[in-house]
């Protein structure tokens, strides 16, 4: 290995280490929340992809009927327990976000010209159909089970990720599908060729990170998060509903996992199961970080971009396995230096 080839390589792995990074940063806010290990994560990935694939051809997606099926199932359940409570006042938010707002989308799709649309505006119509699947999955899914033991989380998690794995598949087709970039200019940097994509998906991880750090530290909503990862009783005893604090980490690992998934989709060939590997080797960057640091995370995520790309290159039909060896010695280590915390601690 020559420098130029060490270069190309770091270059790639820097790039995947971006998006990476992102899907850790979100199953590390996703567990410290609500305590549950979010392997649907990189499912999120792909539906953004495939959404994004679908409007471009000038086809509704399947997601959309996914979000308005959803939503009936959760205006229902919620309807009903607000009449048994005598909230009726709650009634038109919960047929405004659950009933309207995907009403709203399906006639905006049949409507606008969904393949001569600008690439901005066929990206926020993606994101506008998958990011709130997030949200609606932890209401029908997770909100019922939220006081139950992490086995049983990690458990409802797997049930969801085989369930829209199957129906990824059903929507999507076996056939993979790759969208235009969002940038066709290239610059030259010594023996690098550095595609406009590329410096889309590293801009937007830095602006991404960046802006959920503002989020965190000086939005109301943010600071509620926080209290609620740090003590969730704690927090509850303070006025902050776990239901609310729930639906907004998925909305916001939904967003992240779609965005993800848009910024990739020029770059690689996405296919319906294609999200569940990526989300794994983000989840290997949150193990490094204990699942409870987002630096530790984001770097460790950065050093699996880096390990698999040049992993490619001197034993590329072993790059996964030595990739996923990575968590061995890092749960070892874990293991030895910090002691056993019962859960109700």
């Amino acid at each position: 290995m020559d420098f130029q080839i060490a270069m190309l390589l770091g270059q790639d792995g820097i790039t995947n280490g971006a998006i990476y990074a992102l899907l850790a940063l979100a199953l590390v806010l996703v567990f410290a929340v609500t305590r549950v290990i979010f392997i649907p994560q990189g499912e999120f990935v792909a539906y953004g992809a495939l959404t994004l694939a679908a409007l471009q051809a000038g086809r509704i997606p399947a997601t959309l009927w996914l979000l308005l099926a959803m939503g009936v199932l959760a205006a229902l359940i919620d309807g009903t327990a607000a009449l048994r409570s005598g909230a009726t006042r709650k009634l038109p938010g919960v047929a405004g976000w659950n009933l309207a707002y995907p009403l709203l989308l399906a006639g905006l799709f049949y409507t606008l010209p969904l393949e001569t649309l600008p690439m901005l505006a066929q990206v926020l119509l993606a994101l506008a159909v998958v990011v709130p699947l997030g949200p609606l999955m932890y209401r029908l899914a997770f909100q019922p089970v939220a006081e139950a033991p992490v086995l049983i989380l990690l458990i409802v998690s797997v049930a969801v990720h085989v369930a829209m794995v199957g129906m990824g598949l059903l929507f999507f087709g076996a056939e993979g599908s790759r969208t235009p970039p969002f940038s066709d200019v290239r610059f030259e940097v010594g023996p690098m060729m550095i595609s406009g994509q590329q410096i889309w998906v590293v801009l937007a991880s830095i602006v991404l990170i960046v802006a959920l750090y503002q989020f965190f530290g000086r939005t109301l909503y943010g600071k509620a998060l926080r209290a609620t990862a740090i003590n969730r009783n704690g927090a509850r005893l303070m006025g902050i509903s776990p239901a609310l604090a729930g639906k907004l980490t998925f909305f916001l690992a939904a967003l992240i996992g779609a965005l993800s998934g848009v910024l990739i989709a020029p770059l690689t060939t996405i296919y319906y199961d294609t999200g569940f590997l990526i989300g794994l080797k983000g989840f290997v960057g949150a193990i490094i970080g204990g699942l409870g640091s987002y630096p530790i995370a984001a770097a460790g995520a950065v050093m699996v971009g880096l390990l698999e790309a040049f992993s490619s290159f001197w034993a590329s039909a072993y790059k996964e396995v030595i990739v996923f060896t990575l968590i061995i010695p890092v749960l070892v280590w874990r293991s030895l230096s910090s002691h056993h915390v019962e859960e109700d601690e």
